[in-house]
């Protein structure tokens, strides 16, 4: 009874957490919408329009109305589902994003699974051979990675591996002549080109797909061996490792069962962030790659001014990163009973 009674008020207290937390989010989202230089009034009548049209729609926005009245309009359009019309495309700025985001999540996927695939053994090798030749050659890879601008790799990627040696496809999802022979089902085209039966549309989707998902990939594989290297060299020092060898235990026994055991919640968190930076910091590599994912979504209607688009891209990019840290915590118990 009692650890039932301490279950309910863990998640009675971790739903309160979330509910203040998309709260304080709506708020941010809201305080943004207001500070930017862009008028939405102007966007929407043009520059051309007249005083009297101009008036009109500030009050038919509510602008004209105290602030927290503005607020608390925006709060119930959000509980309803309501987050306006683009400006840009005359759309339901939800069904955009419904459209967009797909691009995102199978671009960011699979640069994730390239990443965490690459940096978890970089970093556990560089670890096991701290200071050696293996370490150093593994500590420069992460750090070009780091530091080189993903705009500037993403052109000279290009340049090499699709103008020069036709390697891989250039921008877009798929060839130009493939577009409008799938259905849009999922969303996502790999997906959707299966389902369709469009093997040749498959494969040119793939095509696309490897470069911007490599660049990416390797970029947050930099900082995935980083941290994989430094939770690894905490567990090698530990006394307990040492008991495991005089107790007869291989090297890579006591290496992956107890060092790389006791780093596997740790690196749970630290793909989850990488993930969701990945699908909320893709603009630039979206942009390079003419990728009509949710990066470009957004940054076009910031330069247009369509403030109710980016707002909801902005709380969007919030509620994936509590969904990532709910999805945390849940793996924490798979990994760690413990935790429970």
């Amino acid at each position: 009874m009692q650890n039932a009674n301490l279950r309910m008020k863990s998640a009675a207290s971790q739903v309160t957490t979330i509910l203040v937390t998309l709260l304080g989010l709506l708020v941010l989202t809201f305080v943004i919408g207001r500070m930017m230089p862009a008028d939405p009034v102007r966007a929407m009548v043009g520059e051309d329009a007249t005083r009297e049209t101009y008036e009109m729609v500030y009050h038919q926005l509510g602008l004209d109305r105290p602030i927290w009245e503005q607020f608390l309009r925006y709060l119930g359009d959000v509980v309803t589902g309501d987050f306006g019309t683009s400006i840009r495309t005359g759309q339901p700025v939800m069904q955009d994003i419904l459209h967009a985001l797909p691009a995102t999540i199978e671009l960011a996927t699979f640069a994730i699974l390239i990443g965490a695939g690459l940096g978890v053994p970089l970093g556990v090798m560089a670890a096991v051979n701290k200071d050696r030749w293996p370490d150093h050659i593994i500590r420069v890879f992460s750090l070009f990675g780091h530091s080189m601008p993903i705009f500037w790799t993403g052109m000279i990627a290009l340049i090499v591996f699709y103008a020069h040696l036709g390697w891989v496809g250039g921008s877009g999802r798929m060839e130009q002549f493939y577009i409008g022979m799938v259905d849009e089902r999922t969303g996502f085209l790999l997906i959707d080109s299966l389902l369709a039966g469009e093997p040749d549309v498959f494969w040119s989707a793939v095509n696309h797909l490897i470069l911007p998902a490599a660049l990416l990939g390797y970029s947050s594989s930099a900082y995935i061996t980083r941290m994989t290297r430094s939770f690894m060299l905490d567990q090698l020092g530990q006394e307990y490792m040492t008991t495991a060898r005089v107790k007869g235990l291989s090297r890579g026994q006591t290496i992956w069962l107890h060092a790389f055991g006791n780093i596997r919640v740790q690196l749970v968190t630290i793909v989850a962030l990488a993930y969701g930076s990945l699908l909320e910091g893709a603009v630039l590599i979206e942009t390079v790659f003419a990728w009509p994912g949710f990066g470009q979504y957004l940054t076009n209607n910031l330069i247009t001014g369509d403030m109710n688009a980016v707002m909801t891209c902005v709380l969007i990019v919030g509620v994936i990163f509590i969904a990532l840290n709910l999805l945390s915590d849940l793996l924490y118990r798979t990994f760690d009973p413990r935790t429970k």
